[in-house]
């Protein structure tokens, strides 16, 4: 039991100080663009025909604590973000926490389901894909995968798109129907957000599930044709039993380990799927922020925010492994 509390110990002092790293490379790469945020703020007044002086990019400068020292500016932020506050937009000028609010937490929904999803899907069809002897079986789940790989997730929300249009007369944008976008939370906008959300988690979680079911069946055959697999046979240990209890069990543990990985290439797919499916959530606030509004405070937010569940995930997913697998505790902590 000392053992296991040394090593979640040393897991959330890792990941405490991850999340201090990417604060750290977050908030220099937000410096080191061209120009502060009172001198864009600034220069976008002054595109709406605003009369700007010298004097009063000081005055925005010092009201935002610009003049600051870089550390102390730094060390305020990431004490701030740790409390999930961010600040004001640098253009649009509204509180950041708010302006995300449920966006960010429906992106996040969007990825985890994909991210089910596919293991859903993956696990068992990559555990069969690994045992069967079927070939032709085999050769169409290969197929199958294969597709997915090669079929980019915007190109597939483009031609479901094109088809619900022509064949329905419903191009299946957005998050929300007309009636729902603004109202409060209900019973019926939950029914209403059910049926648009499920296009991008299925869109989000197409190539994962391909990714996911080809690493499956790697890691199974590999498994499969090993000597203490033999041996369990040997004893009378056979069917899913044998399969689930022996090769599934050393096989798997390397994907829960991958599951942050994987969630960071979902939502790294999100902007673009958000763009070709209109979707109001964070992944279009970021393309926002980062394309259009040059925004580097909203943007750093949202890649904060996203590396903290990130580093949550991986948290709880080396917990679950140390629990199944005492291996894993004693690479940790001797």
């Amino acid at each position: 039991m000392l053992q296991f509390a040394k090593f979640v110990t040393i897991r959330a002092v890792l990941a405490v100080l991850t999340l201090v790293l990417v604060s750290f490379i977050v908030f220099s790469l937000m410096e080191l663009v061209p120009g502060d945020c009172a001198e864009r703020y600034i220069a976008f007044k002054n595109s709406q025909g605003a009369v700007i002086t010298p004097a009063d990019i000081q005055i925005e400068r010092v009201r935002l604590g610009l003049d600051q020292p870089y550390v102390q500016r730094w060390g305020s932020w990431i004490l701030n973000a740790f409390q999930g506050e961010f600040g004001d937009s640098c253009i649009l000028r509204v509180n950041i926490a708010q302006l995300l609010g449920q966006k960010f937490w429906l992106s996040l929904g969007l990825c985890l389901s994909a991210l089910f999803l596919a293991y859903a899907i993956a696990i068992p069809v990559g555990i069969l894909a690994a045992t069967s002897k079927n070939a032709a079986l085999n050769n169409g789940l290969r197929l199958v995968s294969y597709l997915g790989l090669a079929l980019p997730n915007f190109l597939l929300a483009l031609m479901i798109m094109l088809f619900s249009t022509i064949m329905f007369g419903d191009s299946l944008t957005g998050l929300f129907s007309k009636e729902f976008r603004d109202a409060a939370w209900s019973y019926a906008k939950v029914k209403d957000f059910l049926g648009h959300a499920w296009l991008p988690v299925f869109i989000l979680g197409w190539s994962a599930t391909a990714f996911a079911i080809q690493t499956v069946r790697a890691l199974m055959s590999d498994e499969v044709g090993k000597l203490y697999v033999t041996a369990a046979e040997a004893r009378g240990v056979s069917g899913s039993k044998l399969l689930m209890r022996y090769p599934a069990r050393h096989a798997l543990s390397p994907i829960i380990n991958s599951l942050g990985f994987d969630l960071n290439r979902i939502f790294n797919e999100l902007p673009i799927v958000a763009l070709i499916l209109t979707l109001t959530e964070a992944g279009s606030l970021l393309i926002e922020a980062l394309a259009r509004s040059n925004d580097q405070q909203l943007a750093g937010a949202i890649i904060f925010m996203l590396t903290a569940a990130i580093v949550g995930i991986n948290f709880v997913t080396d917990i679950i492994l140390a629990l199944t697998d005492p291996r894993i505790r004693r690479s940790i902590v001797g």
